[in-house]
């Protein structure tokens, strides 16, 4: 192995670090329905959805966002500072709910990449002071899977080729590499904000959401975008997913991708000054009630009434 030096996702910063594999390394593996333990892996499902998994299973079930994500999957934290992921939902005994019975995966085509890359295992790693993710990989060996005894040896490429993992990985990319980069850049870059949290949720995953904030009048005010990228955003959604690392990379990590219409920051300043305001007023009046009826109860008694009179005592 090199002596190269790489940022380590944190599930793999442990002593027990897996052997890394390049494209050219060569696994011996081979699944198929005679194989004694054809679908094991399916009924301890662990999936960890990116955006482009989700797309495809949601065209194919055909559902709407809120739809898929209500019913098929589960929210967890991808790390340490509450960046949201899912997780594909499975039954009470762990097994994924798209298992049809012995006929195998009952959506095939478009499994996610997780399911397509098993018994590899993708890690997307920086070298230290090298601005791009680099791929890498690792083999995962269980001890229910027979594929590994099957006599057939192919290199880590040409495994990806059989298993339609290009387009998967092209569409992903840039959305490993944005979390990859939050997790390097450590304290330095910051716990993100409420609000960035809940755009990278919409932006990565609820895409019928995400087309109604980039098409709506006040997106529109902010940035300086052609109509034609807005037709783009509304009918291709491969380009709504790829459009939304940009405006990620530009909210989290403050990289100047989209451009701002020229009163875009004026504006917001206005605006934040005029919430800034109700919110002091709001402070104020309640600080203000809290004192008066702190002085009514200490002239009046405890028991003063909160209108300030009292009824007839005896």
């Amino acid at each position: 192995m090199s002596d190269e030096k790489f940022d380590i996702p944190e599930e793999l910063s442990s002593a027990t670090l897996p052997t890394l594999l390049t494209a050219e390394s060569k696994i011996r593996f081979r699944c198929h329905k005679g194989i004694s333990c054809f679908n094991e892996c399916c009924r301890h499902a662990d999936i960890t959805l990116a955006p482009y998994d989700v797309l495809r299973l949601q065209r194919r079930l055909g559902m709407s966002s809120e739809e898929f994500l209500k019913k098929h999957t589960v929210p967890f934290q991808l790390e340490r500072d509450g960046v949201p992921g899912i997780k594909l939902r499975t039954d009470e005994d762990g097994a994924c709910l798209f298992l049809d019975g012995d006929k195998g995966c009952g959506v095939y085509e478009d499994r996610p990449t997780v399911c397509r890359y098993y018994p590899v295992g993708l890690l997307s790693m920086r070298e230290k002071g090298a601005s791009k993710a680099e791929q890498k990989y690792s083999l995962v060996v269980e001890e229910h899977c027979k594929g590994h005894d099957e006599d057939r040896e192919l290199t880590v490429a040409e495994y990806r080729e059989e298993q339609g993992v290009e387009d998967y990985d092209e569409m992903n990319r840039e959305w490993y590499e944005l979390i990859l980069k939050k997790r390097s850049g450590g304290p330095g870059v910051g716990r993100p904000n409420e609000m960035s949290l809940q755009l990278f949720f919409m932006a990565s995953f609820n895409f019928d959401m995400f087309r109604k904030f980039v098409l709506s009048d006040n997106f529109k005010r902010t940035y300086d975008l052609p109509q034609q990228t807005y037709d783009e955003l509304e009918q291709n959604e491969e380009a709504l997913i790829k459009f939304g690392y940009r405006l990620m990379r530009q909210v989290l990590f403050g990289e100047m991708t989209i451009p701002e219409q020229k009163d875009a920051w004026d504006r917001r300043v206005k605006e934040r000054k005029a919430i800034w305001e109700a919110r002091t007023r709001a402070e104020i009046e309640a600080r203000n009630a809290k004192a008066e009826q702190a002085m009514r109860e200490e002239t009046l008694g405890e028991d003063a009434c909160d209108t300030g009179s009292c009824g007839d005592r005896d």
